[in-house]
C-alpha cells in the first residue's frame, strides 16, 4: 500500500449526431415496444424496450449485413432495457452480439444492472461478433438491465441473459519452487486445500518505527538495573551499556518478559516501543479472534539506512509460537537521485524513495559494472541474511516483492506508482526472474511461496505476469472505498467483493495459480463473495497509521460485518489452522537429505567437468551452470557429481562453495549433506 491515484477512466464523448436531421440517409425504420418482463434467454435488441428511438439497418453510408431479426439498435444518444426476471439471487452473463464501426482503439460502453453502472472497453468490430460483457450479479426476482449511451456508437443485434458457468477452480499444490522446503510444500499443500471453499484472514502490521509508544522506563547506574515508575524491572545486555555526551549511562535495549524490546531514544532520552500488535489486538477485542494471516514487510533492510525493526523474530514468533502463516511484501527504496549516494554508505531517509520519481535505472539492475547493479546487490544481501534466518527456523513466508507493478494501467510503465515497475512490464519480469534467480539459486532460498500481484484494468494487465515457473499466488490489492462501488452508495465500506476481477485473474493465469487479495482498505462481506463466487484465498487489511485507520476506522469497515465474517464457518481465523500446518506428509520430487549415493553412478563428487579430479576449474564451472543453466548447460552425469551442497536440491551457488570448502579441507567429504 503507498498513498497513490488510482485509476480512474476519463474519455471525452464525441460529437452528439443530431439524429433527427438524418433519419432518411441512416436506413432506419420506427418501431416502439412496451417494457414487459422477460424470463432468461436471447433477444433482439430492437424488440427491447426502446422507447421511441429507431431501429437501424445501416449507419449512414456503412452496411453492416447479417443482422438477424428487423435491424438493430445504434447506442449513440438514448438508451435502451430489458427486464428479467431470474429465480435465485446469483451470477449471470450478459452477452450480446454487436459491432463497433468508430474507434479502431476501442469504445467505452456501460451496462447498468438495478442502477448500478459497469464498463467495459468494446473493441473495433466491423461486422457482427458475440461479446461476452461479464458476469454480473442479479437479485431474485425483476432485474432492470440497460445500456447507456455514455460513450456509446456502438451497435447491438441481441441481447442474451444467462445463468453463469464459473469454471471449477484448479490448482497446483507444488510450489513453483522445486526445491522448497518441506515446511513451505506444506503450507502450499494446506492454502490449496481450503482454495475455493474458505477465506483466510489476515491483518498487515505497521513495520519501521511506526506506532511507536513512549514509556518511563529508565536506566539506573546505581543499581544497575532498567526500571519505570511502577518499580517494574527490564533485562537488558551488559554489552549494551554506553555513555551519552552529557556523560549520563544508558542501555540501548531492555526487555520485558514478553520480550518486548524497548529501544532508547538519544534526542528524548527516553525508552519507547513500537506497538506492532495494535491492528491484530483491535481485532481481538472487537471478534475474539485473531487473523490466520499476519503481514509484514522487509523495507527496514534498505542498504541506504538499515535499521533492525525486529521483523524476523516477530515472524519467528508468530509462525512457530501463535502458529500463525507469514506473508511479506518488500518496500525497498533506492536513492532519489543516484549521483547523492555512495555505495555502502548512509544516505539521509528524505532522499530515498520507493515511488517512481528517481534517476535509478531498473534495467541496470541486470547490468554489472552498472551503480544500480552494485547497489542491488546489497539490497539482495541484507533481505537473503533474514530469508534465510526464517528458512533455518522452518518459517515459510508467503512473499510479495514488486507489489502492485502495473499502477495505474499500461505495460509501458506509464501508470506505475514504484521504481520497479516505471520502465515497463517487460523490464519488471526481468527483475522478477533475476531476483528470483537468485535468492534460490546463488543464497540456496526455498522457504518462499512467490506471490506476484495484478491488477485488472484491461486485458493488456496479463502481459504483466511473470509466469507459472516463477509464481504461486497472484493477488489483486482492493483499495475501492471510495470509488467503483456496486452498493449504491457514495461513502462509508465498500463491501463489494470485485468478483469480476476475481474471475479476470483467474484468467489471466489460465486457472492454473491460487487468486488472493493481500492488500484490502474494507473486508469484502462473506454474502457477496459466497454468492458471487469471488473465492479469495485470502484478505489481508492494511494498517491504521492514523490518517487512514483501515481496520477500525469506520469509514473503512463496518465493525458489525468484520465481527461477522471473522465469526463466519466461511473465514479461517488464527485458532481454526491445523496443528500440523508446517509438517509436510507428502512425496518430494527429490531428497536433499538423502545420505547414500546412486548406487547405479560411479561419480566423483565436486568433478564437474567430469576430467578425473576436482580443482578451481570446477568451481567455475559450477558457477556457470547456476548463474545462466540454458548458456552453460551441464549433462546429467554433470549435475550428479556437480550437486555438492544438499545433495537432490540442483546446481546452485552454494555447489560451488562447498568445492571451495573441500579443495580448502575446511570440510572432508562431499556432498556436504552426506556428512554426520
Amino acid at each position: 500500500m503507498s498513498y497513490k491515484l488510482k485509476s480512474i477512466v476519463s474519455v471525452a464523448a464525441a460529437g452528439t449526431v443530431a439524429v433527427g436531421a438524418c433519419l432518411p440517409l441512416c436506413g432506419s425504420i420506427s418501431a416502439e415496444t412496451e417494457a414487459v418482463i422477460r424470463p432468461l434467454g436471447t433477444y433482439e435488441a430492437e424488440e427491447l424496450d426502446i422507447g421511441s428511438q429507431d431501429v437501424w439497418t445501416s449507419v449512414y453510408e456503412h452496411q453492416l449485413p447479417g443482422y438477424s431479426g428487423d435491424g438493430f439498435i445504434y447506442l449513440s444518444a438514448t438508451p435502451f432495457s430489458m427486464s428479467v426476471e431470474v429465480e435465485e439471487d446469483g451470477m449471470y452473463e450478459i452477452a450480446t452480439r454487436c459491432a463497433q464501426i468508430l474507434s479502431q482503439e476501442g469504445r467505452m460502453q456501460t451496462v447498468s444492472i438495478n442502477g448500478i453502472d459497469y464498463t467495459y472497453n468494446l473493441p473495433y468490430y466491423d461486422e457482427w461478433t458475440d461479446v461476452s460483457l461479464g458476469v454480473f450479479r442479479l437479485k431474485e426476482g425483476v432485474n432492470k438491465i440497460e445500456f447507456k449511451p455514455v460513450y456509446g456508437y456502438a451497435e447491438y443485434d441481441t441481447v442474451t441473459v444467462k445463468k453463469a458457468e464459473l469454471q471449477e477452480l484448479k490448482n497446483d499444490p507444488n510450489p513453483c519452487d522445486k526445491n522448497a522446503t518441506d515446511e513451505a510444500r506444506a503450507l502450499m499443500s494446506y492454502l490449496s486445500s481450503v482454495y475455493g471453499k474458505h477465506v483466510i484472514s489476515g491483518q498487515q502490521e505497521i513495520y519501521g518505527g511506526g506506532h511507536s509508544m513512549s514509556t518511563t522506563i529508565r536506566y539506573d547506574k546505581e543499581t544497575n538495573t532498567c526500571v519505570d515508575a511502577d518499580g517494574k524491572t527490564y533485562s537488558f545486555d551488559e554489552s549494551e551499556i554506553d555513555t551519552a555526551d552529557d556523560g549520563s549511562t544508558f542501555v540501548w535495549h531492555c526487555y520485558d518478559e514478553k520480550g518486548q524490546v524497548y529501544n532508547y531514544n538519544t534526542q528524548n532520552r527516553n525508552y519507547s516501543y513500537n506497538y506492532y500488535d495494535q491492528e491484530i489486538d483491535y481485532l481481538y477485542d472487537l471478534t475474539g479472534k485473531y487473523p490466520a494471516i499476519r503481514g509484514f514487510d522487509f523495507g527496514s533492510n534498505c542498504p541506504c539506512y538499515a535499521w533492525d525493526d525486529g521483523v524476523t523474530d516477530r515472524m519467528i514468533d508468530w509462525a512457530k509460537n501463535k502458529g500463525g502463516i507469514c506473508t511479506a511484501s518488500w518496500h525497498i527504496n533506492v536513492p532519489t537521485n543516484m549521483a547523492d549516494y555512495t555505495l555502502g554508505e548512509p544516505l539521509d531517509f528524505s532522499k530515498t524513495t520507493y515511488n517512481e520519481k528517481t534517476d535509478f535505472v531498473t534495467a541496470n539492475v541486470m547490468k554489472e559494472g552498472t551503480v544500480e547493479y552494485e547497489y542491488f546487490k546489497l539490497c539482495m544481501e541484507n533481505i537473503a541474511a533474514q530469508l534465510l534466518e526464517l528458512q533455518d527456523a522452518g518459517v515459510p513466508v508467503l512473499f510479495r516483492p514488486w507489489h502492485e507493478a502495473e499502477g495505474n494501467g499500461g505495460a509501458d510503465g506509464k501508470g506505475a506508482w514504484f521504481w520497479w515497475a516505471k520502465e515497463g512490464a517487460e523490464v519488471y519480469k526481468e527483475l522478477w526472474k533475476y531476483f528470483y534467480d537468485t535468492m534460490t539459486n546463488e543464497y540456496g532460498i526455498h522457504n518462499l511461496i512467490w506471490e506476484q500481484n495484478l491488477y485488472a484494468w484491461s486485458e493488456e494487465s496479463g502481459d504483466w505476469y511473470v509466469g507459472d515457473d516463477y509464481v504461486d499466488i497472484v493477488g489483486f490489492d482492493k483499495y475501492d472505498t471510495v470509488y467503483n462501488r456496486h452498493d449504491g452508495l457514495t461513502s462509508g465500506p465498500n463491501e463489494d467483493c470485485n468478483s469480476k476481477i476475481f474471475w479476470s485473474l483467474v484468467g489471466f493465469v489460465n486457472n492454473n495459480k491460487l487468486v488472493a487479495m493481500p492488500e484490502n482498505s474494507t473486508i469484502p462481506s462473506v454474502s457477496n463473495m459466497t454468492v458471487e463466487h469471488a473465492n479469495w484465498l485470502y484478505f489481508c487489511t492494511w494498517y491504521d497509521n492514523g490518517q487512514d485507520n483501515f481496520i477500525s476506522g469506520d469509514n473503512y469497515n463496518n465493525a458489525d460485518t468484520v465481527k461477522e465474517t471473522y465469526r463466519s464457518d466461511y473465514c479461517i481465523t488464527l485458532d481454526e489452522l491445523p496443528d500440523d500446518l508446517y509438517v509436510y506428509s507428502g512425496e518430494r520430487p527429490t531428497d536433499p537429505t538423502a545420505t547414500t549415493v546412486p548406487d547405479e553412478k560411479d561419480i566423483l563428487f565436486g568433478d564437474a567437468d567430469l576430467n578425473g579430479t576436482v580443482n578451481v576449474n570446477d568451481v567455475v564451472a559450477i558457477m556457470c551452470n547456476a548463474a545462466d543453466p540454458a548458456g552453460n548447460p551441464f549433462t546429467d552425469d554433470q549435475v550428479l557429481a556437480a550437486d555438492v551442497y544438499q545433495h537432490g536440491d540442483g546446481v546452485n551457488g552454494q555447489d560451488a562453495v562447498s568445492v571451495q570448502k573441500f579443495l580448502a579441507k575446511i570440510v572432508s567429504e562431499l556432498p556436504e549433506s552426506y556428512m554426520e
